[in-house]
């Protein structure tokens, strides 16, 4: 499910309840020495995936993935 609803994300990158971009000095990831937006889709209750935009590639790449809640955000 999170691969699915990562794939339909539009380029504009609207919110929703589950999936929203991060804050402060986690909204911004780099890739290949290249800083992207940085996004999150809650999978469950703790579980998240974090990824970055690459616009440019029409790329999403995945930073984070876990089943718990990520201690960057605490």
């Amino acid at each position: 499910m999170a691969y699915e609803e990562m794939r339909r994300r539009t380029a504009k990158g609207e919110s929703t309840t589950r999936h929203h971009r991060l804050k402060g000095k986690l909204a911004v990831g780099v890739h290949n020495g290249i800083e992207m937006e940085q996004w999150q889709y809650e999978v469950t209750a703790g579980g998240r995936v974090w990824y970055l935009v690459d616009t440019e590639h029409h790329t999403l790449w995945l930073k984070f993935a876990s089943t718990r809640h990520p201690k960057p955000t605490e």
